[in-house]
């Protein structure tokens, strides 16, 4: 609900006119279609003022004047007033709104002057800006007002002006109804509910808008305290961390691997575990049973992921019910100089590669190609995309970005994780929901699998390839992995059931089920700089609380696998540069430290509590109970029902799983 201030209209529960109008200068980042909401600010007082213009002027029944003379007239027929009283009455209330107009006024120039610099620092804007034109109008429409008070000027056409720009207002007004019908949803009852959380709604462009700066700390306060959770408070909380942990990494340069681990799980103590706390067990939002699916994409330097966001919608049933949170880590070329990967550029006289890092410009950011492409901006405008910026420097691996990506969720009915380099066949989205529906233990369902790879020049993808089986393990026997379980394909089914089969494995970059495994099955915010373990910790958690893994009985989306060679860049090489240890070496030492929480999860004999207290690696027990294995089923009937040994660290056979037998 707006209340209105001296002439101007704002928010209740707003701080002070300075704080909004700060906030709405800031929020024209958004894009042009947000410029009218400055000028509303200023120019309110225009409407003020016509009114009190048609008062003086033209004395019309209506205006200021005309109000009045109403008021006074039947004062004076009830004996209350004279018409000399009432004349005196109306000039002390005509001069306290011009008074009231001129403070208001005064007050958007002193705002404007103070934000004006760091607008053109973020936007590149010039003096003569469209801000200073805003600014510079409003100052001469006071002008006039003044000299029409005094008599000495005249308006000429200014009411036609005032004219267009309600009418743009009650425009941008229905535009915005329109809009919010559109995120309107059906309940299990049929009846419309309207989602607040969705707003005050978050743009996805341009990078790096402080959700804070734009709506202030209540938002934060309000989804901390468990019970007015917003998307936009979600993002604020996240860009807090990761202001923090920008902070931390300049301070812990030259540190070892163990205190950038302690000080990393600390600032997740204190600037997440809040939000973790004050939803643990339960939804952050209610879940819409309006078959919407919010698709987790977590990107690293993607030069695929504008494509990916366009196949995804072009390719879709119901594209009005996709929503995306996409986690983009680009280097932006903010205070660093942008490098490739590790490219091959040809071979040595004995047939060795000879590779090379070089400088490139900044990442392409396909939120940008998406939301400026004209068939897809209604996307954006709609609210369907919800983006996280992560400059490079602050990426520390896939499991960080997918719980980060996990938290833009915002009540749809599915969750899916992918990668953001993906094709898609038509009408993918029906064909996933009816499998996992089709599925005998759903709700409590997962479809998982490896898709079918792919080639930047291969044709569209159609689809209909027979799903892989996750069904087999193997424990590496790489030093940089740690013995880590790592998971693979096992037998195809006939192609011939009437239903899909379960599996043993969840695979990270595809799965889909209800949004429910979010409660049971949280992101760890605990994994940081750890690429290996992830799909193992996955599996087992998602089990343990209940939740059964089958594989599609076929494809409907296609991955790009990425081999080295492709020469395209890795978050460890980040880590080298920003700890000034060129290399993957010092990522190494860094993850040699986090997986040991995966595997004390999974009960490897060296990694129980004694041996982690004892190696000092106690940290990564740090809120364990709240990311380790359900209570439905336990760690040794998960091992015993994918018939790993972990006593001898051998994979046996799953004979249910490669003969597709269990329903």
């Amino acid at each position: 609900m707006d209340t209105k201030t001296n002439g101007i209209r704002r928010k209740r529960g707003t701080k002070s006119q300075t704080d909004n109008t700060t906030r709405i200068i800031v929020a024209l980042l958004a894009g042009a279609g947000a410029a009218f909401l400055l000028a509303l600010t200023i120019l309110m007082s225009r409407l003020e003022s016509q009114e009190l213009r048609n008062g003086l002027l033209k004395s019309n029944v209506g205006g200021a004047k005309g109000v009045d003379d109403q008021v006074i007239l039947e004062e004076v027929s009830q004996g209350h007033a004279s018409l000399g009283i009432g004349a005196g009455l109306r000039q002390k209330k005509e001069s306290k709104r011009r008074e009231q107009l001129v403070e208001e006024i005064e007050k958007a120039k002193h705002v404007y002057g103070k934000v004006a610099e760091k607008f053109g620092k973020l936007t590149g804007a010039k003096d003569g800006n469209v801000l200073d034109s805003i600014v510079g109008e409003a100052v001469g429409e006071m002008n006039h007002i003044e000299g029409e008070l005094k008599g000495t000027k005249h308006r000429g056409n200014s009411v036609d002006i005032l004219h267009d720009f309600k009418d743009l207002l009650h425009k941008n007004k229905d535009e915005e109804v329109q809009r919010k019908n559109q995120l309107r949803h059906q309940n299990t009852d049929g009846e419309a509910e309207f989602a607040p959380h969705l707003y005050p709604r978050f743009p996805p462009l341009p990078p790096h808008l402080k959700a804070e700066e734009i709506f202030g700390s209540d938002i934060i306060d309000d989804t901390l305290s468990g019970e007015k959770p917003t998307i936009a408070g979600i993002i604020a909380i996240l860009q807090g961390f990761l202001g923090k942990l920008h902070q931390l990494l300049i301070d812990k340069k030259h540190a070892t691997a163990p205190e950038v681990i302690d000080a990393y799980f600390d600032l997740v103590n204190t600037q997440l575990e809040p939000l973790e706390h004050a939803y643990r067990g339960r939804e952050i939002f209610p879940i819409r049973e309006d078959q919407s699916i919010f698709m987790s994409l977590g990107a690293y330097r993607d030069h695929l992921l504008g494509e990916t966001l366009r196949q995804a919608f072009k390719r879709a049933a119901y594209p009005d019910k996709l929503f995306v949170g996409a986690v983009v880590q680009n280097c932006f070329g903010i205070d660093v100089q942008c490098r490739t990967g590790v490219e091959v550029k040809g071979t040595d006289a004995n047939g060795r590669p000879i590779t090379e890092v070089s400088d490139r410009p900044p990442d392409v950011n396909g939120i940008e190609e998406f939301c400026n492409d004209p068939e897809y901006k209604q996307y954006c405008d709609a609210g369907q995309i919800r983006a996280l910026y992560v400059n490079e420097t602050e990426s520390n691996g896939p499991t960080t970005a997918r719980y980060f990506a996990s938290k833009l969720w915002g009540g749809e009915t599915y969750f899916l994780q992918a990668d953001a380099h993906l094709r898609f066949a038509q009408d993918w989205d029906r064909l996933y929901h009816e499998e996992v529906n089709a599925a005998k233990s759903y709700p409590k369902a997962v479809l998982s699998s490896y898709p079918p790879g792919f080639s930047e020049e291969d044709p569209p993808y159609k689809g209909g390839s027979q799903g892989t089986r996750l069904c087999t393990c193997t424990f590496s026997d790489s030093d940089v992995e740690h013995r880590i379980l790592r998971i693979n394909t096992g037998n195809q089914c006939r192609g011939e059931e009437a239903a899909p089969s379960q599996i043993a494995y969840i695979a990270a970059g595809f799965f889909f089920a209800r949004a429910e495994f979010l409660v049971d099955v949280p992101f760890d915010p605990f994994l940081p700089w750890c690429f290996m373990g992830e799909e193992i910790a996955l599996s087992l958690r998602a089990w343990t609380h209940g939740w059964d893994i089958y594989a599609p009985r076929k494809n409907w989306i296609a991955h790009q696998y990425r081999p080295g060679r492709m020469g395209l860049p890795k978050f460890w090489e980040n880590t080298g540069r920003v700890f000034g240890r060129p290399g993957p070496g010092f990522n190494t030492q860094l993850q040699t430290i986090t997986i040991q929480r995966v595997k004390h999860m999974v009960g490897y004999k060296e990694s129980t509590t004694e041996w982690l207290r004892d190696h000092n690696y106690q940290v990564v027990l740090t809120d364990f109970e709240h990311y380790g294995p359900g209570e439905i089923r336990t760690r040794e009937e998960f091992l015993e029902h994918t018939n790993i040994d972990m006593e001898k660290e051998k994979c046996g056979h799953i004979g249910w799983c490669n003969d597709c037998s269990l329903e």
